[in-house]
């Protein structure tokens, strides 16, 4: 009867770790995995490992928090930290997340693109189910259906298949690390570990556990929920990588986004495996182009303290809905500029992002071992070195991601 219990409470439980994982997986992220595979092979295998490890560090903080002091982390950072410090935090967050959703609806329209439909056409409908889906439904309506697309990640599978890999090849590079001491390389493997964990993640999660009721004695269910998520987001990459690795590395086929690389699937591992490709793609887009926005919401108005929450009307949490209705327009809009410099704007959002990762877990560290606040839940002393290595070793990838960028 026990098992049967616990089984119950776990069902009940998952849901925000493993779609704020998969989210990881959205345009931008496919894009870097499709061109690790397509422009090194199998070679980028291995560091999916240690990715996952840092990643499952850092949500399972988030997840924890949470949990055990019932409040987002926007609102444990001001409570703590004072007023003018979230305010400017908020407030670079929010300018990194415009330009992650015009990234997403442009991801969106690329793949639509692929099956001969218009930008003009599939962004403004896209735009409109992803706003009345969170402004018209509850959060247990919202928390399905993203569990829902979640599943649609699994189409990279066959399409792997599809691409007939060396299964040999891809153990022996997923086990055996590899380096490569060329700037390609190093630039590429920045890349994978950069779009592995993002600021606005940390601030979704932790407001999702919030807003679904999650309390410390269910914790143990939701750290489950958060150490699966990160291990599907990452399986699903890998074989994103195998895809490419398979067919357009051996064919010396270069490629700059996840578009081109569905594009040139289609020769090499048969239509099919190109329509699955870009199909993920859609969903990949879609899916985070729900989530960036909603999460950009959240942490701003706990930060403000302003009411927040999916299942609240406009009259109840006017500037949680508006914001959320303010970065879907303006997204959308900026991919339906003609000639829009959808580039520069990707590279100002992850500069942005890089910048202000350090400053998130160094925060994130802090407040999670004040024992004031998380009571017996505070980080063990190897679980604090552990995240504080994590950190810095996250902090020096991301430094060089951002010189890269600039350079």
């Amino acid at each position: 009867m026990k098992f049967w219990k616990r089984a119950l409470i776990l069902l009940s439980i998952i849901g925000p770790g493993i779609i704020t994982a998969n989210v990881d997986n959205d345009a931008g992220g496919i894009a870097t995995y499709s061109i690790a595979g397509a422009h090194f092979g199998y070679s980028l295998l291995w560091s999916l490992i240690p990715i996952t490890v840092a990643l499952i560090v850092v949500q399972e903080m988030s997840a924890r928090m949470g949990a055990v002091t019932g409040k987002g982390l926007a609102e444990l950072i001001r409570e703590n930290y004072g007023v003018k410090i979230t305010f400017w935090l908020m407030v670079s967050l929010f300018i990194c997340d415009l330009g992650n959703t015009a990234a997403e609806f442009a991801g969106w329209a690329a793949s639509n693109e692929l099956f001969g439909v218009s930008k003009y056409i599939s962004v403004p409908i896209a735009a409109l189910v992803v706003w009345l889906l969170v402004v018209k439904g509850s959060y247990r309506v919202v928390e399905k259906i993203f569990l829902v697309i979640c599943l649609v990640y699994l189409v990279y599978i066959p399409a792997a298949i599809l691409a007939k890999p060396d299964w040999t090849l891809v153990a022996l590079n997923t086990m055996r690390p590899s380096f490569h001491f060329n700037n390609a390389y190093v630039v590429t493997l920045i890349g994978v570990v950069g779009t592995t964990i993002a600021p606005w993640m940390q601030f979704y999660l932790q407001s999702s556990v919030v807003e679904k009721g999650i309390r410390k004695e269910e914790y143990w269910a939701s750290r489950i929920d958060v150490i699966v998520g990160c291990f599907l987001t990452d399986i699903i990459a890998l074989f994103i990588i195998v895809s490419c690795a398979a067919t357009l590395f051996p064919a010396g086929i270069k490629i700059e986004s996840a578009k081109d690389a569905a594009v040139a699937l289609a020769p090499l591992a048969g239509k099919y495996a190109s329509v699955l490709f870009a199909v993920g793609l859609a969903n990949a887009s879609l899916f985070s182009a729900s989530i960036l926005p909603l999460a950009t919401a959240y942490y701003i108005c706990e930060g403000m303290g302003w009411e927040a929450g999916v299942s609240k009307t406009f009259k109840e949490a006017p500037q949680f809905m508006w914001l959320y209705t303010v970065l879907i327009a303006i997204g959308s809009m900026i991919v339906l500029i003609p000639k829009a410099p959808l580039i520069a704007i990707m590279w100002i959002s992850q500069v942005i992002n890089g910048i202000m990762l350090p400053f998130v877990l160094i925060f994130m560290l802090l407040l999670i071992n004040k024992s004031a606040l998380m009571e017996d839940y505070t980080n063990s002393k190897i679980f604090n070195k552990i995240a504080w290595a994590t950190t810095v070793i996250m902090i020096a990838l991301t430094g060089m991601f951002v010189v890269t960028m600039f350079l």
